[in-house]
């Protein structure tokens, strides 16, 4: 089995329990508009299937069957670069034409959220559903990928494009600039009232 290990960034680190709901496949709004995760669909009211960050999903554009297997078994990968196994997963996963989601694990907060939420400091880890795999073996993936039902050629459509990977970590925000104040408008001094011409009559003053 080939895998990195990513001792480097995660020295000193202690693996913390897996409770994110970053794991879960389906995101349930309840009726008293409570918010909870799960890895299998209610049959009682519509669910919407959720990445590994949270954010919905949205493969409305692939074949039924090909959606309903992302749907229940979301795939995502933890790579980092100069990975030769890292390189041999991907190509495996867009050879085969399956949708998933490719985490890096580049810098020390990567690295201590992939201890945090996946248990290991190896790479690559796919997470096939609720199904982890530390390392690359083509033999592993693939009985894997088969048993979620991922067809064995791509049914991906001419027009599917993979998303780029992100840090795993999220990043910062930048900070705002407030937006400069508009200047105030400068007044310029009313010229006086020009005496009106004629010869005032005597006692009046203007």
């Amino acid at each position: 089995m080939n895998r990195v290990v990513v001792s480097a960034l995660v020295s000193g680190l202690l693996c913390a329990g897996v409770s994110s709901p970053a794991l879960a496949q389906y995101k349930v709004v309840g009726p008293d508009g409570r918010i909870t995760y799960t890895d299998r669909p209610p049959v009682d009211r519509p669910v919407k299937a959720v990445k590994p960050s949270g954010a919905v999903a949205d493969n409305a554009a692939l074949p039924y069957a090909l959606r309903n297997v992302v749907a229940r078994y979301p795939v995502t990968l933890y790579t980092s670069s100069a990975c030769a196994a890292c390189d041999a997963g991907r190509t495996l996963l867009k050879g085969r034409g399956v949708p998933f989601t490719e985490k890096t694990v580049t810098t020390s907060d990567d690295a201590r959220v992939l201890q945090s939420r996946e248990g290991t400091n190896q790479v690559p880890v796919v997470r096939i559903g609720s199904k982890q795999i530390a390392g690359y073996e083509q033999g592993e993936w693939t009985s894997y990928l088969d048993a979620a039902g991922y067809p064995s050629q791509s049914a991906l459509p001419p027009t599917y494009r993979h998303p780029a990977a992100t840090p795993l970590a999220p990043t910062a925000n930048p900070p705002q600039l407030a937006p400069a104040a508009d200047p105030a408008p400068t007044s310029s001094p009313e010229p006086a009232p020009a005496s009106p011409g004629g010869t005032a009559p005597p006692g009046f003053r203007f």
